[in-house]
């Protein structure tokens, strides 16, 4: 008899189960709420502020007769006089909550209108082409790629906090390791998942380690030694960890937990003499089209801070020039309609992966949101987690709070944010259970990045795999082995800290 296949739930199932358990939970655990203060610390030489909660501050919400209030999310509706978010208008509400910096609404328009660009300029057929001439001349020395790329892409995480920025790349590299006979499996480890070992690991980040030390009360940078070594292992690890899989895909593409969805890559191949294939003038253009405008993101994310909004018309400045390119020179016979089409079909290539953001969202909507200052079931179950923390011994502390933030991570994927929330908590209970708050941040670290490579609320990661072509299962099924080795030496990193006394 013929087992039957385990299939994993689609993304849109587990999000919903999730929030269907979120709304669940506020009818049981009571709504707290902390107070706010600024924080001033100092940066790269400019100081700067932030908003975060006051940790002695918590109380519960109670009426007038003394008693705990529990949020009880409605089942339809919006109460905007109480705030209350219905938990089936999750979806829309998640979809519209933040603004264009971030959050969901900023990072759905992002996703749909890189799509967008790319869905131009692949519409000109010149990056296919030159796949295709690069993959003729590079038969010998096409494995040392995945390095060189992991290598770069981790730096960058670790250098600059890239994240969302990988999308656009997952787009280029996924065909490329496709028809050079590894899967999309390898593209998003190159890319994507690079990013964030070099965020988790990062010595400089100014979006996560930066922030949570100017929290903590330490100063910016210290520690780098620790920080820096880290990142030389995970990254070796990363970089052998996804060199065996490509080996394996190459051997047996049956192996391949993406071999299916591949079809798409290896559909543009089918019937292409790869040899003779020749770059006209038009191909030339868009693709130094292409490379003026990665020089330029790199250039204004490291230079002068851009970020979503700027990024976005970066990349749509990019598929604008590539399409008139395209219709100059005849590019397959490309019109200037077909500029408008393709950026619609780019768009429509990535809804999935922006929907998801907006229901991910609705989960932290569901919860009453991550503003510490507004009742929330959130605030209790920070405040809980912080109480129970408290009274472990100081090597298992450590390790609880690289488990609570791997957790926390899952409701706010914002390095930056998470670290707004937990630090002014997790660095004075350090103090108290005797732990430094050096060891209190690397926690943070590793807690907020390797898990952003698996929590299916992270908006950066479906993009990334929408752009491959890959569900989320697929990726899990994958990553399951890889999140259990980071697990373990996380584990070892953390526990060592604290016998060094990592300060």
């Amino acid at each position: 008899m013929k087992q039957k296949q385990f299939n994993f739930p689609h993304t849109f199932v587990i999000l919903f189960f999730v929030v269907l358990f979120c709304a669940v939970l506020t009818y049981m655990i009571p709504m707290g709420q902390y107070d706010t203060i600024e924080v001033s610390y100092e940066q790269n030489g400019e100081t700067k502020t932030r908003t975060v909660l006051d940790a002695d501050s918590f109380r519960y919400v109670t009426d007038e007769n003394g008693n705990k209030v529990n949020y009880k999310a409605p089942i339809f509706g919006t109460d905007d006089v109480g705030g209350k978010i219905g938990f089936l208008n999750y979806a829309f509400e998640g979809l519209v909550s933040g603004d264009k910096w971030g959050a969901a609404v900023g990072v759905a328009a992002f996703i749909l209108i890189v799509g967008g660009a790319f869905g131009i300029m692949f519409r000109t057929g010149a990056v296919e082409n030159a796949i295709f001439a690069a993959i003729g001349k590079t038969k010998s020395k096409e494995f040392l790629i995945i390095p060189v790329l992991f290598l770069l892409f981790s730096a960058g995480g670790a250098i600059f906090g890239m994240s969302e920025e990988a999308i656009p790349f997952v787009m280029i590299v996924a065909p490329v390791m496709v028809m050079m006979g590894y899967d999309a499996v390898v593209a998003v480890m190159i890319t994507y998942g690079a990013t964030q070992i070099g965020f988790a690991t990062s010595w400089m980040n100014p979006f996560s380690v930066s922030v949570a030390q100017g929290l903590s009360g330490i100063p910016i940078m210290s520690g780098a030694g620790l920080r820096a070594f880290s990142w030389v292992f995970f990254t070796a690890f990363g970089i052998v960890f996804t060199m065996f899989y490509a080996r394996k895909v190459k051997k047996n593409p049956l192996a391949s937990y993406s071999h299916d969805s591949d079809e798409y890559f290896r559909q543009d191949a089918a019937g292409k003499d790869v040899k003779n294939i020749k770059l006209g003038v038009g191909d030339i253009l868009v693709l130094i089209t292409l490379l003026v405008t990665i020089v330029w993101v790199i250039w204004g994310v490291v230079a002068h801070g851009y970020y979503i909004p700027e990024i976005t018309a970066q990349f749509f400045i990019m598929g604008l020039v590539s399409g008139i390119i395209g219709v100059i020179f005849k590019l397959n016979d490309m019109k200037t309609n077909d500029i408008a089409t393709s950026f619609q079909k780019g768009a429509a290539d990535l809804l999935g992966a922006a929907l998801v953001v907006g229901m991910a969202r609705g989960v932290l909507v569901v919860l009453g949101g991550s503003d510490p200052s507004v009742p929330s079931v959130l605030n209790t179950v920070l405040h809980a987690a912080a109480g129970a923390i408290g009274q472990l011994p100081a090597a298992v502390s450590a390790w609880f709070m690289y488990i609570f933030q791997s957790i926390f991570n899952f409701f706010v994927t914002s390095g930056s944010g998470q670290a707004a929330l937990t630090m002014p908590m997790m660095a004075p209970l350090s103090d108290l259970v005797g732990v430094t708050r050096q060891v209190a941040v690397l926690a943070f670290q590793f807690g907020d990045g390797f898990t952003n490579l698996v929590v299916p609320t992270s908006g950066a990661l479906i993009g990334c795999l929408g752009a491959a072509r890959m569900d989320f299962g697929q990726w899990v099924k994958f990553s399951i082995k890889l999140m259990a080795f980071l697990f373990i030496f996380s584990t070892i990193f953390i526990v060592a800290a604290v016998l060094m006394g990592y300060n």
